[in-house]
C-alpha cells in the first residue's frame, strides 16, 4: 500500500531551522563583496602628507650682503733704499718686532756715490724742506683727529648716561659708538702718518747731510743706518740677501698686525646699498665666534671681474674696521680669509616666515597655510629679504601654522600631518 504524502504545513514543522541557513548562504557573496568594496576604499583612500610647520611670527629682521673679504693691516710702509749703494745682509725675518727710531733695519754702503752735485744738492734742500712741511701738516692733522676722538668719545659717555635714565634710543647711542670709533681710528692713523712724515724728514736730512761737497759731509765711508719709522712687526723683507741697490729700491715692509682691517669685494648693485657705519660679522675665519666690524669706506670706483662661471660682473670694494678687543684674535694677521655679512637694514617686530615657505607663481607670492589637518593656498605679499627670513606685508597674521618646503604632491585641500613636532 502506498503511504499518503506529508503535507507542506506538516513538512515546515518538521524542518523549521532548514530555510534561515540556506537564506544567509545566499547572502554570503553580497557580504563578502561589500567587505571587498570597503577595503579597495581604504586602500585607496589619500593618505595625509608628511610636511615641515612653522608659526607666523614677529621679531628682529635683518638684510645681509654676504661676500668673501681678506684682512690687511691698516697703516704699513714700505721702508725703501733713499740712496744707491751696496746693501748689506737683512738677517730680518717676517714677523720680528721693530721698535721706532731704534731697531735697525738695513745698512747701505754708498762709497761716496751719494754725493751730490749742485743741481741735486738743491733738490736734496728742496726735499728737505717738503719733509719739513709734511711733519707740519701730519702734527696739524694728529691733534685735529685728537680733539676729535676726545669729542666723539664724551659724546659716547654721554649718550650712554642718557640711555640708561631712558632719554635717549638704541639708534642714538649706536650711532654715538660709531662715530667714537671711527675719529679713535682717524686718531691712530693720524699718528702713524705722522711718524712716518717724521721718519722721511730724518731720511731727507741724511741723504743731504750725506751729499754735501768735501769738507761739509762726513766720511764718505760710513755706513747709511735705516732704522724703523714705527713700532711693529716686520710683515715681509723685500730683498733679502746682499746686492747692489739703486735709489727707491724697496727692502722691508713694516706694519702694526693688530691694527687690522678688512677689504671685502661685493658686486656694485650691492654696494650702492651699504652705507659707513654699517654693522658687519666676519665669520669662518678660523674662531669660535664672528667677529664684530663696521664699515668705513664703500670705494667709489669699480672694476670688472670675470667669475667662475666666466661672466662679467662689475664689483667694488668695502673697507670695515674690527671693533672687538684684540684679545679676541690674537693670531689673526694680514691677508686672512674672512667671510663678512654687511647689513643694509635692520628691523625690530617684523612679521616674518621662513623663506622655505615661500614660492612663486606667475607674478604672485604664495605659501600653504593650514586649517585643521588641511593645506589651504594663500596669496601673500612680501616685503624684504635675508634668504634665510622674509617679510610679510600682507596675506598672513601672526601665530599662524604653513608649511615650509612644499613638495609637488601638497596641493591646495590636501591633507597633511605634521613632523617636526608642531600641532
Amino acid at each position: 500500500m502506498n503511504s499518503p504524502l506529508p503535507s507542506p504545513a506538516a513538512s515546515s514543522k518538521k524542518n523549521p531551522q532548514g530555510a534561515a541557513p540556506r537564506r544567509w548562504t545566499r547572502r554570503l557573496p553580497w557580504l563578502g563583496g561589500g567587505l571587498l568594496a570597503a577595503l579597495i576604499v581604504v586602500g585607496l583612500w589619500p593618505k595625509p602628507l608628511p610636511a615641515e610647520l612653522a608659526v607666523v611670527a614677529r621679531g628682529d629682521l635683518a638684510v645681509t650682503v654676504n661676500e668673501e673679504g681678506m684682512t690687511r693691516v691698516k697703516n704699513r710702509y714700505v721702508i725703501a733704499s733713499p740712496v744707491a749703494g751696496q746693501l748689506r745682509r737683512i738677517e730680518w725675518k717676517a714677523g720680528a718686532v721693530v721698535e721706532a727710531g731704534k731697531t735697525v733695519l738695513a745698512v747701505l754702503e754708498s762709497g761716496g756715490a751719494d754725493l751730490l752735485d749742485t743741481r741735486s744738492l738743491a733738490q736734496a734742500e728742496a726735499r728737505v724742506r717738503a719733509s719739513e712741511a709734511a711733519v707740519a701738516q701730519a702734527q696739524a692733522q694728529r691733534a685735529r683727529a685728537g680733539a676729535s676722538a676726545k669729542m666723539q668719545r664724551d659724546d659716547f659717555t654721554r649718550q650712554q648716561r642718557l640711555f640708561a635714565s631712558g632719554a635717549s634710543s638704541r639708534q642714538e647711542i649706536d650711532g654715538a659708538e660709531m662715530r667714537a670709533t671711527a675719529a679713535a681710528q682717524e686718531e691712530r692713523a693720524a699718528e702713524f702718518a705722522g711718524q712716518i712724515a717724521e721718519f722721511e724728514l730724518a731720511q731727507a736730512r741724511a741723504v743731504l747731510l750725506r751729499g754735501r761737497p768735501a769738507g761739509l759731509a762726513p766720511s764718505a765711508n760710513e755706513p747709511l743706518v735705516i732704522t724703523a719709522p714705527v713700532s711693529g712687526r716686520i710683515l715681509r723683507v723685500l730683498q733679502e740677501s746682499e746686492r747692489l741697490v739703486p735709489a727707491g729700491f724697496p727692502l722691508v715692509e713694516i706694519g702694526d698686525p693688530t691694527d687690522l682691517e678688512a677689504r671685502i669685494e661685493v658686486l656694485s648693485r650691492d654696494g650702492v646699498a651699504i652705507r659707513p657705519g654699517a654693522r658687519v660679522k666676519l665669520e669662518q675665519w678660523g674662531g669660535p665666534e664672528p667677529l664684530n666690524a663696521q664699515v668705513r669706506l664703500v670705494e667709489p670706483s669699480a672694476f670688472t671681474k670675470i667669475s667662475a662661471l666666466g661672466v662679467e660682473e662689475q664689483r667694488v670694494f668695502v673697507v670695515v674696521d674690527l671693533t672687538d678687543p684684540l684679545a679676541t684674535r690674537p693670531t689673526l694677521g694680514d691677508n686672512f680669509r674672512v667671510e663678512a655679512k654687511i647689513e643694509t637694514w635692520s628691523g625690530k617686530g617684523i612679521l616674518k616666515v621662513p623663506a622655505g615657505a615661500l614660492f612663486q607663481r606667475g607674478a604672485n607670492w604664495q605659501t600653504f597655510v593650514v586649517e585643521g589637518k588641511s593645506a589651504k593656498l594663500q596669496n601673500v605679499t612680501i616685503g624684504r629679504s635675508n634668504g634665510l627670513e622674509t617679510e610679510i606685508v600682507e596675506g598672513l597674521g601672526e601665530g599662524l601654522r604653513i608649511i615650509v618646503y612644499p613638495g609637488d604632491q601638497v596641493t591646495d585641500g590636501a591633507r597633511i600631518v605634521a613632523i617636526n613636532g608642531s600641532k
